[in-house]
């Protein structure tokens, strides 16, 4: 067993436990998480049996596996990446439309824009006192 076969197959393990680690902690939602796990049991076959992409990358007529393997890997990374601007879109545009609606309910209420700007109201029976004064 050569040392990029054991470094391949630790990776595709390694991968494989981080991914149900943050499935299990719900810190990655499924839809990701599902996608991962699946690059990681592709990767393992590749691991254990190297000749294997050879001979897929000699069937479709490209000169070597790690040709293969790195083609996929920049496609792969490629449309993750083109997804993952999708849902930043998406995802500025809903918070755009909420902050809009926002704005329009505090308006319709009357109310200023932050909550904290309003001062609350001084009781004037108090004694007035230092904002540091501990007694």
């Amino acid at each position: 067993m050569t040392q990029l076969t054991v470094v391949t197959g630790l990776t595709a393990v390694a991968l494989l436990v981080f991914m149900v680690e943050l499935l299990r902690r719900r810190q990655l939602q499924e839809k990701y998480a599902i996608l991962w796990l699946v690059v990681s049991i592709v990767i393992l076959p590749m691991a254990f049996f190297p000749k294997l992409t050879d001979n897929v990358a000699e069937a479709i007529g490209i000169a070597s596996g790690v040709s293969l393997v790195l083609f996929l890997g920049i496609v792969f990374l490629l449309l993750v990446t083109v997804h993952l601007s999708w849902e930043v879109s998406r995802l500025e545009e809903e918070t755009r439309t909420l902050a809009e609606d926002l704005a329009l309910l505090r308006s319709e209420l009357g109310r200023p824009r932050d909550s904290s700007a309003v001062p609350a109201p001084v009781s004037s029976d108090l004694p007035e006192r230092a904002p540091d004064d501990q007694r």
